[in-house]
């Protein structure tokens, strides 16, 4: 039997009608009806989770890491029908959503092992020095503590593992903060049913009620009134530049500033050095084109932009990665808003006369065709807004004239979630000079691999300096994003007997 959505929001353990309804726009399937939030039902939330953070702020790590679990576990009782709905709705294909549904409870449950170990906590003890001249020292304690009810936005290119139960969720669910999601209207029967496996882990483990809540839909007044309400101390975004921004500015100006972690875009530039692209510059052109081409293009990480030297064996280089994209047949865009973007991008690559176009093709509705273009290293550093994120599978390959235009080029990027270096052992010396200048670039430098593939460990950052994202000491995914939603706090001369149990 299929999933059939209510479209109610989630407001303190109870599913709650709004004042009017959206209908949703599925890629495959039925449509469905939605309430549409409010800056009203926003309140209602907030304050709801204000509530739940003085008994889940406090409670113990086996506590908050039994619920992360039991969240993995209601979702995957839900397989089914999450996959049959996320497809329906996003376009993608049954396999990418349950590969998706595994990251996202292998999240959760790597969150709960983390939490368990303590770690994450930072205790440092300083012992008080009774005796030491001309004064003596207290004791100091420090432990990081949660700062409170945490706000996230859903993004539309992850119905699971970066929306409502996603990595900003879950990380903020870690630490000890409540959340409130405002669900993306591309996927609000997935993001329901996720809703759904949440509400009943509270009930399985007997949390708050008000620890997570979710208001689906409703206009650009919902996000301003969700980032500027006093009860929410943080908040996690995934999603466009300018939307993005919007947002980080409005967090800014409260009369309580607080921190946006926002991920923004990225073009993720290839380096491909001398030595790599003459032995194995084919090869080069097929990977990248698949990691261009997969999902539609539409990863943040896609590598859209390929930096060569100008001679014959860029030329073998972009041979191959054009006759590797005109194999690819035409891919469901997630929303026809992103279509029309794509398409826009195109035209504004088409319109410059620096861009010469190597495989141009004709993308319709909410159906996306590869393209690729390339231009020289002097008009790419001239005209900032080749460099701008095309948000789906469009490339453009970037003729220098040796490396020392490589790392000056390099030098003119902005930020990024990640760069990448092909090189062979010839290249080593060239590399040498480059990582340098990408690390301060990006949060993620790779060699000889493409950066579509993200994973969820201890070691990943997935952030950048700005505009990959707002926070460039912050990351997204792995255990080290749970820190954006902590603060030390230090205690001196705190008797034992009124310290946090962690810390006694």
């Amino acid at each position: 039997m299929s999933f059939i959505p209510h479209g109610r929001h989630l407001i303190a353990g109870e599913w709650v009608e709004g004042p009017s309804r959206f209908t949703s726009s599925p890629a495959t399937g039925p449509s469905h009806q939605f309430a549409i939030g409010t800056p009203e039902l926003v309140a209602r939330a907030a304050e709801a989770a204000e509530d739940a953070f003085w008994s889940y702020g406090y409670s113990t790590r086996e506590e908050r890491a039994a619920f992360l679990e039991a969240i993995a576990d209601e979702i995957e009782a839900r397989a089914v029908h999450i996959t049959e709905i996320g497809t329906q709705e996003s376009g993608l294909p049954g396999a990418r959503l349950e590969g998706e549904r595994g990251r996202t409870t292998g999240q959760l449950r790597l969150f709960a092992k983390h939490i368990r170990d303590g770690h994450y906590l930072d205790k440092r003890v300083d012992e008080a020095l009774p005796d030491r001249k001309p004064a003596p020292r207290p004791e100091i304690r420090l432990m990081q503590r949660p700062i409170g009810p945490v706000a996230v936005f859903g993004a539309s290119n992850f119905p699971l593992a970066f929306s409502t139960a996603g990595g900003d969720t879950a990380a903020a669910l870690a630490a000890g903060c409540p959340v409130v999601v405002k669900g993306h209207s591309a996927h609000p029967g997935t993001g329901e049913i996720i809703a759904e496996a949440i509400h009943a882990a509270i009930e399985k483990t007997g949390v708050h009620k008000g620890v997570f809540g979710l208001i689906q839909g409703g206009d650009r007044k919902v996000g301003e009134a969700l980032v500027t309400h006093p009860l929410i101390k943080a908040v996690g975004f995934t999603g466009s530049l300018a939307g993005g921004r919007a947002l980080f500015n409005l967090c800014a100006q409260r009369d309580e500033p607080i921190p946006f972690f926002g991920e923004l875009g990225s073009v993720n530039p290839m380096f491909v050095l001398p030595e790599a692209i003459k032995a194995r510059g084919a090869a080069l052109g097929e990977g990248w084109a698949a990691s261009l081409t997969m999902g539609a293009g539409q990863f943040c990480t896609n590598p859209g932009i390929a930096v060569v030297i100008d001679d014959a064996t860029a030329d073998g280089f972009v041979e191959s990665t054009r006759t590797a994209l005109e194999k690819v047949a035409p891919q469901t865009m997630l929303t026809d808003g992103i279509a029309k973007a794509y398409r826009d991008g195109k035209e504004r690559f088409d319109a410059r006369n620096s861009v010469k176009p190597v495989l141009s093709t004709e993308s319709k509705e909410r159906q996306a065709s590869p393209n690729l273009y390339e231009t020289t290293g002097e008009a790419f550093l001239a005209d900032h807004t080749i460099g701008e994120e095309v948000f789906g599978p469009l490339g453009i390959v970037v003729r220098v004239k040796s490396v020392d235009d490589m790392v000056h080029l390099a030098k003119g990027l902005e930020g990024q979630l990640t760069t990448t270096i092909h090189l062979d052992a010839g290249d080593t010396e060239d590399a040498r000079r480059l990582l340098p200048v990408l690390e301060r670039k990006a949060g993620r430098v790779l060699a000889n691999g493409f950066p579509t593939g993200v994973e969820v460990v201890d070691s990943m950052v997935h952030g950048g300096p700005y505009p990959a994202s707002t926070n460039f000491g912050a990351t997204s995914v792995g255990t080290m994003s749970i820190r954006r939603f902590l603060r030390p706090v230090s205690y001196q001369n705190i008797p034992a007997s009124l310290l946090p149990a962690d810390l006694a």
